[in-house]
């Protein structure tokens, strides 16, 4: 069965302090069979502007929740992502780099590809532009 499209979101955290609080969200939706986590990735950086890649071992008591997220592929996201995302963290801030398949929509592939179909384009719009538009 073909994969569902993949999404990269980076979540900032101010103050270097991931926060274990979004892990029940993510795996809700894991264990509801929507995404499948294909790796994360855990930047900081510091007040000098030096940014590092972190381990989940890394991150202390607020980032413990992180170990209970299963990766279909650790190390999909690397060192050159970090490098990539770097000027959107601001000094003493961190951000994590979470890398998901839209398993939901892996029948919905396989169906195009039956009918000899293709996708043209895809546009994401994030949800706070939604919310803002539609006044929710």
């Amino acid at each position: 069965m073909p994969l569902g499209p993949v999404d990269v979101y980076v979540v900032g955290f101010p103050g270097n302090k991931f926060s274990g609080e979004i892990v029940p969200a993510i795996l809700e939706q894991v264990e509801a069979g929507v995404i499948r986590i294909i790796d994360l990735l855990f930047v900081s950086k510091d007040a000098d502007g030096t940014v590092t890649t972190l381990e989940i071992e890394d991150l202390g008591p607020e980032g413990a929740a992180f170990i209970g997220v299963d990766v279909a592929s650790a190390g999909a996201l690397n060192h050159e992502d970090a490098d990539e995302i770097a000027d959107q963290i601001p000094h003493d801030s961190s951000a994590l780099l979470i890398a998901y398949e839209n398993t939901w929509m892996e029948s919905i592939i396989g169906a195009f590809a039956h009918a000899d179909a293709h996708i043209i384009n895809h546009i994401r719009i994030p949800a706070v532009v939604v919310n803002e538009v539609l006044g929710a």
